[in-house]
């Protein structure tokens, strides 16, 4: 179905060769998953397959690409919108209209679908992706989480022969992504779908996985079974990495696989006593909500929603898509349209602030991270964030080359893929040092690499006596909310439902429990590192 043959590829002014001597093919029915650092080209290689590279972007490309027998060398994307559907990393930047049903309908319409035949995929797709009480709403509107489906939605109903995906799961929470991978699943199996996905969360993915391709650092590729690649890779899912830390015969990639292998060290963990919580933090309040709702027309997205996050707390913001995470997080900087209640920044109003009072006290970086980038270049952002924020020059593009494996410092932030672009935006974040940080889905696009780092920059935020910052991350990414929160607060429908300890909450919900903790169950274990602690080297 998909055949490269010696293909490389290079951008104009680029550090590094994206891909070197790429030789493989993917068979029909096939579902092929892309792994590899944040920056190592895994969007590039999935926009060649429908010729967005080089024709749209730019590049020197050698070697021969070709999909169904088709050259994506001699025809443009285009023209092979009848085989191949996409959905990039950022759905937004895709949309054409502004309607959820009339977004889903526009392919079809340009290649002139007879209308009952319209009406008809339309409807299986809604169906499908559970899009049917969405139909009439605004895309704007939409949570990051739902236009990803809709996104989805819109290049399924051309009936594609292969589907491309960049991050698929990566706004979406644990129930949504599980409904969204079984679906492709069952396309694979039941319809012959080929499907090229690039995900950075492996533990949502890798049960689903045929074959997985790693694309290292230098442009090289490896292509093998999930067990034969995961078993050597540096980035690998928690159940992986238990598996090593373990010593097992070999790795797991199921949770049913692990607990048959690993039922005496259950036993050996049940008397094991958990780590004990820290105290009650009685610090300073930094942001105060007193029965605050949000609402957008008639609609509302928060209802009576009150807390206190403190100094030297680590909070976790939690709910399926559309609960209302982000409504909440805006309210904090004075962008969201609350209709009642108090939001207070060190007990003032964050509306009343001007804006270097509130950078001093907050920072956000939103879903869009790309909404605070404004230099040419990667070192030029940085310059700039450095006089904005009254550091040293260099600061900032210290912590940026801390946080990603791959800088590609002289790059446009335009031009550099979402997670590098994230990264970029915490950086300049970072650098200014505020009391209180506010980070909505600060994982999206990271790699496991990249995201211990963050892990331990925001640990040290928080543990550091000299900073005693506090951290408020509203995210879908269960396992650094086990890594990295002290507390969890849980939202559906806009209302509070659980407000706790990471690891009373965590546990209670077999959705949103860590992998270790579905591993080890009864016992209530969050992380490896919890786990290789407890056993001690000799126990292992």
């Amino acid at each position: 179905m998909i055949s490269f043959k010696d293909v490389s590829l290079i951008y104009p002014n680029a550090e590094r060769t994206i891909l070197e001597e790429l030789n493989f093919e993917v068979f029909e029915g096939e579902l092929v998953l892309v792994i590899g650092h944040t920056g190592a080209g895994k969007s590039s290689l999935i926009k060649l397959i429908n010729g967005l590279v080089p024709h749209h972007t730019g590049g020197i490309l050698s070697g021969e690409i070709t999909v169904a027998g088709r050259s994506t060398r001699q025809l443009k994307p285009g023209q092979l919108s009848d085989v191949i559907g996409i959905v990039g990393q950022n759905p937004i930047n895709g949309f054409v209209t502004d309607i959820v049903e009339e977004e889903i309908a526009f392919g079809l319409e340009t290649m002139g679908i007879a209308p009952e035949v319209m009406r008809k995929r339309v409807e299986e797709v809604l169906d499908l992706l559970s899009l049917a009480p969405l139909r009439n709403r605004e895309i704007a509107s939409l949570s990051g989480g739902e236009q990803q489906r809709v996104a989805i939605g819109a290049a399924l109903v051309l009936n594609p022969k292969v589907l491309l995906l960049d991050e698929p799961t990566s706004a979406l929470d644990p129930i949504a992504a599980e409904e969204v991978l079984s679906i492709l699943h069952r396309l694979v199996h039941d319809l012959g779908l080929t499907v090229i996905l690039a995900e950075h969360r492996l533990e949502r993915v890798i049960q689903f996985a045929d074959r997985i391709m790693r694309i290292g650092d230098r442009g090289d590729v490896s292509i093998g079974t999930p067990g034969e690649i995961l078993a050597h890779s540096p980035i690998a899912p928690p159940i992986v990495n238990l598996s090593k830390a373990l010593k097992l015969p070999e790795v797991s990639l199921s949770v049913r696989e692990i607990r048959r292998r690993t039922e005496s060290i259950r036993n050996v963990l049940q008397d094991i006593p958990l780590p004990q919580p820290a105290a009650d933090n009685n610090g300073e309040v930094l942001l105060s909500l007193r029965k605050v709702s949000v609402a957008y027309g008639d609609k509302y997205a928060l209802t009576n929603i009150s807390f206190d996050i403190r100094r030297g707390e680590v909070v976790a913001l939690m709910g399926r898509n559309g609960a209302g995470k982000s409504s909440l997080l805006k309210s904090a900087v004075g962008q969201s349209p609350i209709i009642s209640g108090e939001v207070l920044i060190t007990g003032r109003d964050p509306k009343n602030m001007d804006g270097k009072a509130l950078i001093k006290h907050v920072g956000y970086v939103p879903q869009e991270p790309g909404d605070l980038l404004y230099g040419e270049s990667v070192i030029d952002e940085c310059l700039l964030a450095d006089k904005d924020n009254g550091v040293a020059i260099g600061t900032t593009l210290a912590i940026y080359e801390n946080l990603m494996e791959i800088p590609n410092i002289n790059a446009h932030p335009r031009d550099l893929s979402e997670g590098q672009r994230l990264g970029l935006a915490l950086s300049v974040i970072l650098s200014a040092n505020p009391d209180l940080i506010i980070l909505d889905e600060p994982t999206r696009g990271l790699d496991y690499v990249a995201k211990s780092k963050l892990v331990k920059i925001l640990q040290n935020l928080v543990i550091d006596s000299a900073q005693n910052r506090s951290v408020v991350i509203a995210t879908h990414d269960v396992e650094l909310v086990a890594e990295v929160a002290a507390k969890v607060i849980f939202l559906a429908e806009g209302e509070i439902v659980a407000n706790g300890p990471t690891r009373d909450v965590l546990t209670a919900s077999p959705a949103f429990a860590p992998q270790v903790t579905k591993v080890l169950a009864p016992a209530q274990w969050l992380t490896v590192a919890e786990v290789v602690n407890a056993l001690g080297e000799s126990a292992i």
